[in-house]
């Protein structure tokens, strides 16, 4: 795949912070490309700079050096073909499910009648049919996290980027959200980079998972997840998972200095 394919291209990105006199690099020389209505999960050591390629993608953070492109045109700001969705709900305590999913939408002059339609149309995508009047202190963790989805959703981008969504979730709700957001996104294409630390939930979630080396932050690995039924207990217990788990583990684990070249793509 080419950047003039790619929906997202990461180009040569460079990213430096100020430390008082000194300068901290988060991210060196990082060149990533990921395609139309792929699903990708990014993993590696703490500190990688996972968190500081997505927020440059989200237009949060500018590059130091080199170009992030989404459709072939440079990142320069926040958009609406991007939906941002981080570890913490970020829902309006004051207003319903209903409310939070729309606001988006009246924000950018949607009619009400309209608004109402794709509001109603995400909130059952995620499963809160009969929560929609509920004000979010009502809700567990994971139905609220599956509100922050369905409002990100309902302004149609194009592009999601999850920042460890699940992160502060339980074992058990992050095994169901997992397979909600797989379950939502089948019916309803979107590109997805998905930031995590767990390297069972980035194998699961995957077409592609790309291990960041330690810092300085660059592409280490990048393992192909080929699995063509279901994402389900089967693909959990398989010995396929298994295999790609453990090369995972390894590549984030056990990674050879900070000097280390990037290792061969798999694909099982």
């Amino acid at each position: 795949m080419t950047s003039t394919t790619a929906k997202i291209s990461v180009q040569g990105v460079t990213k430096t912070f100020a430390l008082g006199r000194d300068t901290f690099t988060a991210l060196d020389d990082l060149s990533l490309d990921i395609a139309d209505n792929e699903f990708v999960t990014v993993v590696g050591p703490s500190g990688c700079g996972k968190s500081t390629l997505l927020n440059i993608l989200a237009g949060l953070e500018e590059p130091t050096a080199g170009l992030a492109l989404v459709d072939g045109v440079p990142v320069s700001g926040p958009g609406p073909e991007r939906g941002v969705i981080f570890q913490q709900y970020a829902l309006f305590p004051w207003l319903t499910v209903r409310q939070n999913v729309e606001f988006g939408l009246r924000t950018a002059g949607v009619p009400k009648a309209e608004r109402r339609r794709r509001a109603e149309h995400f909130i059952a995508l995620v499963g809160l049919e009969q929560f929609a009047d509920a004000l979010p202190k009502t809700l567990s963790g994971g139905m609220r996290q599956r509100c922050a989805i369905a409002r990100a959703y309902a302004v149609d981008p194009s592009i999601l980027l999850m920042d460890e969504p699940f992160g502060a979730l339980d074992a058990l709700t992050r095994v169901k959200l997992q397979e909600q957001l797989l379950d939502t996104w089948s019916k309803d294409k979107r590109t997805v980079l998905f930031i995590t630390h767990d390297v069972d939930e980035a194998v699961f979630l995957a077409n592609r998972v790309i291990v960041m080396a330690a810092r300085p932050g660059r592409v280490y690995d990048v393992i192909d997840v080929s699995w063509t039924t279901a994402r389900d207990e089967r693909f959990r217990l398989s010995p396929e998972f298994a295999a790609l788990r453990n090369r995972v583990w390894h590549s984030v684990y056990h990674q050879d200095g900070p000097t280390a070249a990037p290792q061969p793509s798999t694909t099982i």
